[in-house]
């Protein structure tokens, strides 16, 4: 349980802070894709980090239970599946063009999440 509130608590700072950054018009993902796309140094780093984050999840944190503490495994998952993809197969990260185009949404999204894991994490 200490280890599951510790990453809610990481990943309330990550998600909030990405979230606040996407609403102030600080970062723009629609733009970040493109980027990715001229970068394959930036693709394969993102996905090593995606990755050893991800495995690092699964590996000390893969609870299946029927509370909150499965939404931790379920990002370890997605994570380490992102980091294949990407350093795998980099030239798919165009594919994903048309899920960021509206970066205040994703930001609201974000933000919504990093209070989701600041309940659990902080005040659970």
């Amino acid at each position: 349980m200490e280890l599951s509130i510790l990453v809610a608590k990481i990943l309330t700072l990550t998600y909030i802070s990405a979230g606040i950054a996407a609403l102030r018009g600080k970062i723009n993902f629609a733009q970040m894709i493109e980027e990715f796309e001229k970068s394959p140094a930036l693709t394969f780093i993102t996905g090593f980090i995606a990755l050893v984050f991800g495995a690092t999840l699964v590996q000390y944190h893969n609870i299946w239970t029927k509370d909150w503490i499965v939404l931790i495994t379920i990002v370890g998952w997605i994570s380490l599946l992102k980091g294949i993809i990407l350093i795998a197969f980099p030239q798919s990260v165009s594919s994903f063009k048309s899920w960021y185009k509206n970066t205040r949404v994703w930001g609201i999204i974000m933000i919504l999440f990093g209070a989701l894991f600041a309940y659990f994490g902080f005040l659970g």
